[in-house]
């Protein structure tokens, strides 16, 4: 079958480790600006030099994991823990430096936690949590305490008892407040960045839930498609009998009545061999085989081509009805398309039905534009328009006709667009009549390959 080849929008193991990479990126600079601000501006002693290191280490990671999405080798769900193993590591070993379990930023284990448990599936989660928990109890017995926060006093013989009291506590409550905006700032990161992520997720759950649902509804209809092609060879099996002995019948009444006899007999018997002669060639069709239904709809063909045999066709079946022709200039001459018979039957078939309820002083407007991508084509009748009732359900499901037909060629046009990645739409016209609009494809890129039975296929991208 031929569609067009659309991005797909699962987010792969691969989009993962990207993100990975993006928000180790942040906790890079996030914890540089720490360090950074703690030697210049809070002035507390760390062990600077330690902690810079690990900070290269890091950074080595991160650009092999930048060396690593370059690749083209797919990701797995195992490398992704290992990642996040490894920050756990680097976590630690920053906080094992600046007071373990007692400085500020002891949340920053949770964001481990949240990002498998968003990535990854539940296995990985609970490791990730028994993980965090150990590295967060060995934290709490061992470490490098924080340096307590002495006050400068440059002789003590010219201060006072109270007031170097006085300058402990205000010193203390200095050391009080900057760990209070240490938990601060923890709260508010990781509330947004869970946020964030939660977010994302909800996105990425109703993304997955309407393609599921798109999938099903299009699973429905081709079922309702295959059934409706089942029922029709079956007819075109059982008709073929009786257009056979209605053909010999008529043949026999032509020699029993002579033509100089009869004449307007005999011209009402020819209208009869054309009717049974058409009716005959569409059972063919319908009897055909599904490889030379196939093999004949796989004919790449110029669209100004494709386009002028589809209305010669529909005129030697519709010679009476008017039709207007309204071709854009700004069109790409080479523009090709694929001439799926499908598609011919389809646009075929809602000429026929536009051409049966216009005006015939009128006619039918068809128009057309296009460009490298794209098809847009425009079939305008001057009937009653589309009932109220049935414009909402139009093409998604056969509808009961108000005639004798059984209601079902829209549906089979609107399944054939869908099918060949295209559109429809079916519109009202205010200015009186009903439009409906169709956007197809085109041939912009030709890929031939076998598809297992023997027949070539292409695909349009």
């Amino acid at each position: 079958m031929f569609g067009t080849v659309l991005p797909k929008k699962n987010i792969t193991t691969k989009d993962n480790l990207k993100w990975l990479y993006i928000l180790r990126n942040l906790m890079l600079l996030g914890g540089s600006f720490l360090i950074t601000a703690s030697y210049f501006i809070i002035d507390i002693n760390l062990p600077h030099e330690e902690l810079w290191l690990v900070v290269f280490s890091i950074c080595m990671v991160n650009l092999y994991t930048w060396m690593r999405l370059k690749t083209d080798e797919p990701v797995s769900e195992l490398e992704i823990f290992s990642q996040l193993s490894i920050d756990v590591f680097a976590f630690g070993s920053l906080l094992y430096l600046t007071g373990g379990a007692s400085n500020p930023i002891i949340w920053v284990f949770l964001l481990p936690i949240i990002v498998t448990a968003i990535m990854l599936p539940q296995a990985y989660a609970w490791n990730m949590v028994i993980l965090t928990c150990c590295t967060y109890t060995l934290l709490v017995g061992y470490n490098i305490p924080l340096p307590a926060i002495q006050p400068h006093i440059p002789d003590a013989n010219l201060v006072s008892p109270r007031m170097q009291h006085y300058l402990h506590n205000m010193q203390e409550n200095q050391y009080f407040n900057l760990h209070i905006f240490g938990m601060w700032f923890g709260f508010v990161f990781s509330a947004g960045l869970v946020a964030f992520f939660v977010i994302q997720l909800s996105r990425t759950l109703k993304d997955r839930e309407r393609s599921l649902a798109d999938a099903r509804e299009n699973a429905l209809r081709n079922e309702r498609v295959v059934s409706l092609g089942t029922l029709a060879a079956s007819a075109a099996h059982d008709m073929g009998t009786p257009l056979g002995t209605i053909a010999i019948l008529t043949h026999e009444i032509e020699q029993d009545y002579p033509k100089k006899r009869f004449p307007q007999l005999h011209s009402q018997l020819k209208i009869m061999d054309q009717q049974i002669a058409r009716c005959k060639e569409a059972l063919s069709v319908l009897s055909a085989s599904s490889g030379e239904m196939r093999a004949e709809s796989g004919k790449p063909m110029l669209l100004l081509e494709y386009l002028d045999e589809l209305l010669n066709q529909w005129r030697a079946h519709n010679t009476s009805s008017k039709i207007n022709l309204n071709i854009s200039p700004n069109i790409e001459v080479n523009a090709k398309i694929i001439a799926a018979r499908t598609l011919t039957h389809s646009i075929i078939n809602i000429l026929n039905n536009a051409a049966e309820v216009t005006d015939p002083s009128k006619g039918v407007d068809f128009s057309a534009n296009w460009d490298n991508h794209l098809l847009q084509l425009k079939i305008h009748d001057f009937g009653p328009g589309f009932p109220k009732e049935i414009i909402k359900y139009a093409g998604k499901e056969p509808v009961i006709s108000s005639k004798q037909g059984l209601g079902v060629g829209l549906f089979l046009t609107h399944s054939t667009i869908i099918g060949l990645g295209g559109k429809i739409e079916f519109l009202n016209i205010d200015s009186g009549g009903a439009c409906v609009e169709l956007t197809l494809p085109l041939l912009t890129t030709e890929t031939d390959y076998d598809n297992g039975n023997g027949q070539t296929e292409l695909t349009t991208s």
